[in-house]
């Protein structure tokens, strides 16, 4: 569904959170590097989007409304999402130094690697990664054909001459349309039923599928797709348009669920739970800038010494 017009400027949400953060318009104008009246401005413009007083002004200053308040509360997830969108089209484009050659799993990718980049680039403003997407499987082979230097998967622990570290757990969720029979669905769904219904699936090579696949056989049974996509967003598009019910990552769903596009159910005696993780070839030693990215991911630390200072230059290694 389509944007509502007409949609705010995210540099005026910016400098709202900084009159909210810093307590006046002066202070805020000049983090931003632009003058006071053209601060006002801005802000005047945002209250005309959005029809109602941000700030009440008078002659010792400004200071936010109540609502104002409230929206720069509620301007920060966005702001924040924004933020990372930038630093995931970054390690997408790369920079003009060699970049650490990464690849991820799709959910690893859209929603974890650029909160790592962010916290690696706070530190090294210079560092750089070109990054590589596919579902788990691939991004082990890419890892084994050493297309790139380090890789984060979803699922089951690495093989092959792979060396791992675990940097997260995620939980598989059972989700439908708000229209579907299991949406008032009062006792949880148990392994005999979800293997009976047919399932809109990711496709075989997959973390997501793995993990499912791996509890249900626990109890000798098997998933059976009704359809296999090849993404999370065609899945979830599928799920909200009634096809049928799917498996996906928490990490995915979680707004889906709280606007309501999706109705979460639960499950009794699967473990639907898997692990996040880190893989480099086990003959051969991360570069500091993987190091520097693996303890942004929570995996090993960074280093010590010279590593650190190559590290923060953003020194990639040959793959």
């Amino acid at each position: 569904m389509p944007l509502p017009q007409p949609v705010p400027d995210l540099i005026s949400l910016d400098l709202l959170r900084s009159v909210a953060d810093l307590g006046s318009i002066r202070q805020a104008a000049a983090r931003h590097l632009i003058s006071q009246p053209a601060a006002s401005m801005r802000l005047r413009a945002l209250e005309r989007t959005f029809g109602i007083d941000l700030l009440e002004r008078s002659s010792s200053g400004a200071r936010l409304t109540d609502a104002g308040v409230a929206v720069s509360q509620w301007v920060e997830p966005v702001l924040e999402s924004m933020e990372a969108l930038l630093a995931g089209v970054g390690a997408l484009r790369g920079t003009g130094r060699p970049p650490l050659a990464l690849a991820a799993s799709l959910t690893v990718a859209e929603y974890l690697v650029p909160r790592w980049l962010q916290r690696v680039r706070a530190e090294r403003p210079g560092f750089a990664v070109s990054l590589r997407m596919g579902n788990s499987e691939q991004v082990a082979e890419m890892v084994r054909r050493r297309e790139v230097e380090l890789g984060f998967t979803e699922g089951s622990t690495a093989a092959g001459g792979l060396a791992e570290a675990v940097v997260g757990r995620d939980e598989l969720v059972i989700v439908v349309a708000g229209t579907h029979p299991w949406a008032k669905r009062r006792r949880p769904l148990d392994a005999a039923t979800l293997a009976a219904t047919p399932l809109v699936l990711r496709e075989p090579g997959s973390g997501t599928r793995e993990v499912l696949a791996r509890a249900l056989a626990s109890f000798g049974l098997e998933p059976v797709p009704l359809v296999e996509l090849g993404s999370t967003t065609a899945i979830k598009g599928a799920v909200e348009a009634g096809v049928g019910p799917a498996a996906l990552s928490a990490l995915t769903v979680a707004d889906d669920l709280r606007s309501g596009r999706l109705v979460a159910v639960g499950v009794s005696g699967l473990d639907l739970t898997r692990a996040m993780r880190a893989i480099w070839r086990s003959d051969r030693r991360l570069s500091p800038a993987a190091r520097a990215l693996l303890a942004a991911a929570g995996g090993k630390p960074a280093g010590t010494g010279r590593e650190r200072e190559a590290a923060r230059a953003g020194e990639p290694s040959a793959s």
